[in-house]
């Protein structure tokens, strides 16, 4: 099959951009002609598996919700834009679309403004909602609602990654007849990058992947220094804990800073954004190592490091990306039972053994549970966190693996 897949930002760092550049690899892998059209500046420095890259001609701006800043673009929020520069934004990305049909299948991201670009390319169209546009541009906007619910009716399916975001999806843009056509379909694990490693490998292949990094500062880079660092901050036995995520006020890092002052164990934190400088602040003089973003070359060393990995946001999640790709790599995901990740913490469970079903999550918000079960975790023997990551592992496989949902959005669409 020839498939397009539009996305309207970069291949890196956040939630969506990783699920466009890994479906993109896992259905080139499956043998697809893929063509995927997007705002990233560097496409080779990403395996997308042999899909070619476009980057349409979107104009002075990118339409964001949240805002970022980028390298060679304007970043508005999608609220505060005119209706006719929304307009004329779609139109240019569509006649980005226009140039490389026909195709079998178009999927575009974000229900805005991926569905008005689906709408007007001109073929059928399956919408992918991440949850992000939901909450953060059209919650409480009636125009923006509006939009989206006469697009979507448009769309021959709309695939939302968890039960949350099909809720959240009704309770924001509305209902309509375009709810018949939502289709649960979870993102993705690469299965093969992400897998468990003995420890010396890991610490070696992680060293020696950040020692490959460019020379590039900035928020979106890795820090200056990595190697050196992670070599000397991971050296020893001492027990390991992992963040990855946006440092954000609502991806809960100050509650894990929090539940680390009552648990001995060292903590490294992935990630940028606005509470960076917040956060190094609280945890001066503990054992707490910032690293900046890491891409997923260093991840797949860092997490089979991890002798757990927190997820502790307390905003809504779509679903939980980290968690389930830690859970690959064998170190034992515990996570805010909420919103996505409360459907990442059932996944676990049904394959932890019923002993340590309660190891999985913790109450959002809550700093005393957090701690406890994270102190439970790792107070297991060696042998029984080893049993717990072999059992996270099976769960990403069978439910989350990548070539196992490329193949299911493309057999459950229309």
């Amino acid at each position: 099959m020839k498939i397009l897949l539009w996305h309207g930002y970069l291949l890196g760092g956040t939630g969506s951009n990783v699920y466009t550049r890994a479906l993109a690899r896992a259905w080139s892998r499956l043998g697809h002609d893929v063509v995927v059209l997007c705002q990233e500046p560097h496409p080779e420095r990403f395996d997308l598996g042999g899909a070619a890259v476009v980057r349409p001609d979107a104009g002075p701006f990118l339409p964001v919700f949240v805002l970022d800043s980028y390298e060679d673009t304007t970043a508005r929020r999608l609220p505060d834009l005119t209706r006719a520069e929304r307009e004329e934004w779609v139109e240019r990305n569509a006649a980005a679309l226009r140039e490389h049909m026909p195709a079998d299948f178009l999927l575009v991201n974000h229900v805005l403004l991926g569905a008005p670009v689906g709408v007007a390319a001109g073929m059928p169209f399956a919408v992918k909602a991440h949850g992000s546009e939901l909450e953060f541009a059209v919650r409480g906007n009636a125009e923006l609602a509006a939009w989206a619910r006469e697009t979507l009716a448009r769309a021959e399916a709309v695939f939302a990654g968890s039960e949350h975001v099909r809720g959240v999806l009704e309770e924001v843009v509305g209902g309509g007849e375009y709810l018949e056509r939502v289709r649960v379909v979870p993102p993705g694990v690469d299965v093969e990058e992400l897998r468990p490693e003995p420890r010396a490998e890991a610490l070696a292949a992680l060293v020696e992947e950040a020692r490959r990094d460019p020379p590039l500062t900035g928020e979106r880079h890795p820090d200056p220094g990595n190697a050196d660092r992670l070599a000397g901050f991971l050296a020893g036995e001492e027990p390991t804990v992992v963040y990855v995520g946006k440092l954000s006020r609502e991806k809960g890092v100050d509650l894990l800073l929090a539940a680390l002052e009552h648990v001995e164990a060292r903590a490294v934190i992935v990630g940028f954004g606005p509470e960076r400088a917040a956060l190094e602040e609280a945890a001066a003089g503990r054992p707490v190592l910032f690293t900046g973003p890491l891409e997923h070359r260093h991840l797949a060393h860092l997490w089979a490091l991890a002798d757990v990995s927190v997820t502790p946001s307390v905003f809504p999640e779509a679903f939980g990306m980290v968690a389930a790709e830690a859970a690959a790599c064998g170190s034992p995901p515990l996570v805010a039972r909420h919103s996505g990740l409360a459907e990442i913490a059932a996944g676990l469970e049904s394959e932890y053994p019923p002993e340590h079903r309660g190891l999985a999550s913790f109450a959002r918000g809550d700093v005393d549970e957090l701690a406890a079960t994270l102190a439970a975790l790792l107070a297991l023997p060696p042998s029984e966190r080893r049993r717990l990551g072999q059992a996270g592992r099976r769960a990403a496989e069978r439910l989350w693996s990548w070539e196992r949902i490329a193949a299911l959005i493309l057999s459950a669409r229309g």
